[in-house]
């Protein structure tokens, strides 16, 4: 069947459960600073993409797929023509609380220790090509209670991806997907100690010595692996952990600039709503009407 270049249910963010279709002719790569409070499953169906995830640059085939943890901070670039077609989920942690206590336990913690980047024998890889195809099929024609089987699809799909993880040990495939010519092990060991050390101060020469490289490439191999500039790629670091500060402590705005960071509270301010799209309290205080 021919689908349309683009089918959709739901409200990113705004639902338990969102499903999208997609189908790019050209190149893209994503231009938004990207993380979200809710879980993604990525599924490649044609063409090849590079997926910079936390700290590493994977290379990603059709048929593989790919689970963002929440908060984790990812991109997606063109690799090649670009051209390429994929299917994403969202679901959130009131699908999983649907579920059991005792199987919600664990799915959550087999996500948690889940690889980003699945690539199945090609055995295996029909029951998720069932699965992709029944969700574009039910996008596309949207029969009565078709909400119903994308949820239970898209739980289906997350409980793989648990089941892959619980069963330890990576596939010789997935071993490989990790980019590692010398510039993307160069660029994965910079945003490690990124992410460690985000809350000192960070001057481009400084860590470039730390590294053995000259600024000028430091900057461009970072650019070129990640798709963040390296200042970007910290302010986004420190955002995401003051996120994490406001919803999970009392501690003041003030000192949580601090902590993760900025010496200016102004410019965090001004960091924080330019990423957020709102000022800090008011996530603290949407973030509190969430938990109650």
């Amino acid at each position: 069947m021919t689908y349309p270049h683009h089918m959709e249910y739901g409200v990113p963010a705004g639902e338990s459960v969102y499903v999208e279709y997609m189908r790019r002719d050209g190149p893209y790569s994503m231009d938004s600073n990207h993380w979200h409070p809710f879980y993604e499953i990525y599924y490649l169906i044609e063409g090849r993409r590079t997926y910079f995830i936390r700290d590493t640059a994977y290379s990603v085939e059709a048929g593989d797929l790919v689970l963002i943890r929440r908060h984790e901070l990812h991109k997606t670039m063109q690799t090649g023509e670009g051209a390429h077609t994929r299917v994403i989920a969202h679901f959130d942690e009131q699908l999983l609380q649907s579920l059991p206590k005792p199987e919600y336990e664990w799915m959550t913690d087999a996500l948690a220790h889940c690889q980003p980047v699945i690539r199945l024998p090609l055995a295996a890889r029909g029951y998720v090509e069932g699965h992709i195809g029944r969700l574009m099929e039910e996008l596309h024609s949207q029969p009565a209670g078709f909400m119903l089987v994308l949820r239970q699809t898209v739980l289906d799909l997350a409980l793989l991806c648990a089941r892959h993880a619980q069963s330890g040990g990576r596939t010789e495939a997935e071993a490989s997907m990790s980019l590692t010519s010398p510039i993307h092990r160069k660029a994965s060991e910079v945003a490690r100690y990124l992410n460690d050390s985000f809350e000192q101060p960070v001057h481009l020469h400084e860590l470039a010595a730390r590294f053995y490289v000259s600024p000028y490439y430091l900057s461009r191999v970072f650019k070129e692996v990640t798709g963040f500039t390296i200042i970007d790629y910290v302010n986004l670091i420190r955002i995401k952990e003051a996120q994490r500060l406001l919803r999970e402590t009392s501690l003041s705005v003030t000192d949580i600039a601090g902590q993760v960071g900025f010496g200016n509270f102004s410019h965090f301010g001004k960091m924080f709503k330019s990423i957020t799209r709102m000022s800090a309290r008011q996530y603290r205080s949407e973030s509190s009407q969430k938990v109650r």
